[in-house]
Order: structure tokens, then sequence, then C-alpha cells
């Protein structure tokens, strides 16, 4: 079930080709659940890429930029490609719909109508057998980082994203997912060039940026959302009874900027807040609040009084 790519040189080459439009046609023959070697090659390159610390070294401009864009981008993941993509927890304008899809695109985790089905999936099917990354069913290692390299969990089922599939912007960052993630890298490494030519003193420079800023921030960025899946399910307290294994987990709540509530979120996944009481600290849900007070989104659905009373604790 989990193993290496087949289907020879054309199932190699499509993978290829989808490392740049994840439409070009043809599939990869065998096995649907089974790691596509070609597919997970930029992953791993990705990761190896970090080791470039040995070589740049490091400085604080670049970890400045490091942590800087691993915060916007975990916002862009959680206020974004989360709690609007995926659940429409409030609104906004075409416009800013279309910058929050760029928000979100440049974290490297596919496009956003890919990753709002596969929410909606996992939602609908949370820990029973057609849940793609269920610890409980796959383990750890699976559900962590397993599960999106395969050839079924490629594709965009677009039957769950009606209300998201009509806008031709949103398709074509789904379809060229590795667009912004490109013009990310090339700018950290034009902001460590331009930084060495005009500020030495800083003592970066194009490379180290590349990989503090992209490399370094991207694979953090990737593993702290990840740990919903794999560890979310797992370690925690069940404030609710849900039908899956969710629970809520104080730390992952703080590495990921409110999702560590997992079980309040799958209890009811229609508030904008996950944090459901004033101590669960929920950064997205107060940088929301911001975008509301500024203009720039609103009708944040809140937590029903009924969700409250249901608390068993």
């Amino acid at each position: 079930m989990r193993g290496d790519s087949e289907g020879g040189i054309g199932g190699w080459t499509t993978s290829i080709r989808r490392w740049v439009d994840t439409q070009a046609q043809g599939a990869p023959g065998g096995d649907l659940d089974r790691i596509d070697v070609a597919r997970a090659l930029p992953f791993l390159l990705l990761h190896l890429a970090c080791l470039g610390v040995f070589w740049t070294g490091v400085s604080p401009v670049a970890l400045a930029v490091a942590a800087g864009l691993y915060a916007l981008r975990m916002f862009a993941l959680t206020a974004f490609y989360h709690r609007y993509f995926s659940h429409r927890t409030f609104r906004t304008s075409r416009p800013m719909q279309f910058v929050f899809a760029l928000a979100g695109a440049a974290c490297a985790q596919r496009g956003p109508l890919w990753w709002a089905a596969h929410h909606r999936h996992h939602h609908r099917h949370a820990d029973d057998a057609l849940d793609l990354h269920s610890p409980m069913r796959h383990g750890f290692l699976w559900s962590h980082m397993g599960w999106f390299l395969t050839p079924r969990a490629f594709a965009t089922d677009m039957q769950r994203v009606p209300d998201l599939r009509n806008f031709p912007e949103l398709r074509w960052l789904d379809r060229y997912d590795v667009a912004v993630p490109a013009v990310l890298a090339l700018g950290c490494y034009a902001l460590g060039a331009a930084l060495e030519h005009y500020a030495p003193g800083l003592g970066t420079d194009g490379p180290q940026m590349l990989v503090w800023g992209f490399c370094i921030s991207t694979v953090a960025l990737f593993h702290a959302t990840v740990t919903i899946n794999s560890l979310a399910h797992r370690y925690g307290k069940r404030r609710y009874d849900t039908s899956d294994a969710s629970r809520n987990n104080l730390w992952l709540a703080l590495l990921t900027f409110g999702e560590g509530w997992h079980n309040n979120h799958h209890f009811y996944p229609g508030s904008a807040r996950q944090g459901f009481r004033a101590g669960e600290i929920d950064i997205t849900w107060y940088g929301l609040r911001l975008l509301a007070a500024a203009g720039l989104i609103w009708d944040l659905k809140p937590v029903p009084a009924w969700v409250l009373a249901r608390a068993k604790e």
C-alpha cells in the first residue's frame, strides 16, 4: 500500500509535469495509496535545502525574516485557507478573497480549492475509513506527511467546493500552485542580495536569505500545520463528545495560532473563533477581529450560546 512510484517513464513524466501544472494530463498507474516518488521529490529537496545553513550561516536579519514569514503565512493558512475558504466563517469582497488566496498559496501547501476540498472531506469523514490522514487508522507518519504524496490525495475534488470553483482566479492558483511559492523564494533571494549590497553590516546575502526566509520557514510552517492532523487527534483534552478523536491542546494552539483547540472546532466548525473561552489563546481570531475593525472582512460567525452550554467542563 505504501511504496514507490509505478507506471514507468510515463508515470514519472506526468508527475514531473504536475510540479508546474497540476492538471497535466495522464495519471500514474498502480496503487492510488502509494507514495508517488516523483511527486515527492520537491518536498524532499525542500527539506534537504535547509542543510544549506552549514554553508550560508545565520544572521539576525535572516532569523527575523524567517520568523516573520512563518507568522504571516501561519495566519494566512489558519484565517484564510481554513476559516474562510474551508468553512466560510466570515465574508469579504472578491478582491480581498483573491489577496487571501495569494497569501495562503505562499505557504506552499497547494492551492485554495485543493486545501478547502480536502479539509471539508476530513470533517465529513474524520477518523473513519475514508479519512486520508487519521492517525487513529494510519499512524503518525502517514497522517503527518505521507497521505498528501499519494495519487489519491493529489486531485482537487471540485464537487466539494461549489461555492469557490466558479472563480477563475482561484482555479488558476489551484492549477499553478507552485507559482506563488516560487515568486516568494525568488523574493527572499533578491532581498538578501539587496541587503548584502546596500547594508553589508547586516551580514546576510541571497543564499542565506533563501535558506532561512523560504526553505526553513516553509518547512517549519508545514510541520507545525500538520501536527493538527497527526497530534491533535491523539493528545489533549476532549471538552465535547464528537464522533472523532479530536482534542484540545494548548501547545498546538500556540504553535498554530489557535488551531490546537481542535475538539472545539470539530464540535462546531462554523465559528470564526476556535478558542471558545477567554483563556483559550486564539491568535487567528484576534487577527480576524482587527481585519473586521478595518472593514476588510465582516459577518464573523460567533460561537452560539448552545455550543458553550454543551461543554463538559
